[in-house]
């Protein structure tokens, strides 16, 4: 079982998340799983966490539709952020839209985290979406 110090689930939909954190449960021990509703909870507490030198999510799960600030915009604002931890982002989505594939390609040319993405609904969450130390820049 993996160890992982902090992990975000940023999604509306409470189907997902609680499917997300049943599913962790036999690949990974995590203390410190936070949930947020939209991407600007997330974002305003990873600004806290930085401010206040806490743990940086080692992962987050990242839906791209959302209200107040969606997915793409959080990942916008986060690349902004003077981030040193390389985070392994999966990029969650029920949407076919090929744009978003296209963006999802965009966004992994220019950050240094690890970008995966990945089609809701989600059956099964494999070690590789926790952890970047065995996956190619």
């Amino acid at each position: 079982m993996m160890k992982v110090n902090s992990i975000f689930i940023v999604d509306d939909d409470p189907i997902t998340v609680f499917g997300i954190k049943r599913m962790l449960k036999p690949v990974t021990s995590c203390e410190d799983v936070e949930i947020f509703q939209n991407g600007k909870e997330a974002f305003d507490a990873l600004v806290t966490k930085m401010e206040q030198g806490d743990n940086l999510p080692n992962v987050i799960f990242l839906d791209i539709n959302m209200p107040i600030m969606d997915g793409w915009d959080f990942l916008e604002e986060m690349l902004q952020l003077p981030i040193e931890e390389r985070i392994v982002i999966n990029i969650l989505t029920s949407s076919i839209d090929p744009m978003d594939h296209q963006k999802w390609n965009e966004f992994k040319s220019k950050c240094s985290h690890v970008l995966n993405f990945k089609n809701k609904p989600i059956f099964k969450i494999e070690t590789s979406d926790l952890n970047c130390l065995n996956m190619a820049s």
